[in-house]
């Protein structure tokens, strides 16, 4: 049954037409990347602005490329948390 994602997709979807007005292609396709991230941490009840954070920091202060996998909202455990 894909009514979980329809659901989940629905609000990009009710707004594609506002990434008419993105500026250029390439303004669409950050759009695009941005709404795919937030729904991504809606999906995985994380809050993307902790997320994005945590993972800007840390990739900040050289986060190793073989541990990238740890850095996806799935993965996400906020700071203090057990």
């Amino acid at each position: 049954d894909s009514n979980v994602v329809e659901r989940a997709i629905r609000p990009q979807t009710i707004t594609r037409k506002n990434s008419l007005f993105a500026g250029s292609d390439g303004g669409g396709r950050t759009w695009a990347t941005i709404a795919t991230v937030l729904q991504t941490c809606k999906m995985n009840d994380v809050d993307p602005a902790a997320w994005l954070t945590q993972t800007l920091e840390r990739l900040a202060n050289g986060w190793p490329i073989s541990k990238l996998e740890d850095l996806m909202p799935w993965n996400f455990k906020a700071y203090g948390a057990s």
